[in-house]
């Protein structure tokens, strides 16, 4: 009997390699008991393999090592891959090293705010949203201004909560280089919304100002006034002498 020949399984593409290898590498490095605390203490609907920090870090770099983009296209659809793809938290912390990844510096600029901003409107916890807000939108924010503030004007008063804390944290490292125009406007447009996360925000921004300039996050504070809460308040005072 005839047997028609079976079609050839196509080949892996390199966003699968880099997820078949990871998730391996993560399961071998994880410990239960840990991920069950990390799991809990992070509030995650995501499971964690229950690796610590620095075995994250050492377990990614040869995979970093080895993964050299070639275009644009492959390296948004290689974060975008371990990011939507991901079956434990961890994974997404792999994606936001992936998309600092070195070898796509040159395409750090306002065309990636459009995967950034999926980052954070799925991503919507502080630990995803914070470091994706102040490493990777922060630069091309502070390096691409004219074309960039208004996308962040708009992030600071759509409905997405995290896109307005995004906004907030943007300029947490720009120091003397802040817009304070764009800061008082991100700061002025969530003041009197009662959500922790953006009071919170609020306030660390400020303080983080206040390292360069504390007079102006004082008489900033204070112009404010009652509608600052206090924690806002609070996180914006810590460390400058009253």
């Amino acid at each position: 009997m005839n047997e028609t020949p079976a079609s050839p399984r196509p080949a892996a593409t390199v966003p699968q390699l880099l997820v078949s290898r990871l998730r391996a590498a993560l399961a071998a490095a994880g410990d239960p008991d840990r991920a069950r605390a990390q799991q809990a203490y992070m509030k995650s609907a995501l499971p964690y393999y229950g690796v610590t920090s620095p075995e994250l870090k050492a377990l990614l770099r040869p995979l970093l090592t080895s993964f050299r983009p070639t275009t644009r296209e492959k390296w948004d659809e290689t974060v975008r891959s371990l990011w939507d793809g991901a079956t434990h938290r961890e994974e997404r912390y792999a994606a936001v090293a992936f998309a600092q990844h070195p070898g796509a510096t040159k395409w750090r600029d306002p065309d990636a705010l459009a995967l950034y901003e999926h980052l954070i409107s799925t991503g919507a916890w502080w630990d995803l949203v914070d470091v994706v807000a102040s490493d990777l939108v922060g630069p091309v924010l502070l390096k691409y201004r004219r074309k960039t503030t208004p996308l962040i004007r708009d992030w600071a008063t759509g409905d997405d909560l995290w896109l307005r804390r995004a906004a907030v944290l943007s300029q947490l490292k720009h120091a003397a280089e802040t817009d304070l125009d764009l800061l008082t406007y991100v700061v002025e447009a969530n003041v009197d919304d009662t959500s922790f996360w953006l009071r919170k925000a609020i306030g660390w921004a400020l303080r983080q100002y206040g390292r360069t300039d504390p007079e102006w996050v004082r008489r900033e504070v204070d112009v404010l006034g009652p509608r600052l809460s206090g924690l806002s308040r609070r996180e914006a005072l810590k460390h400058l002498a009253e």
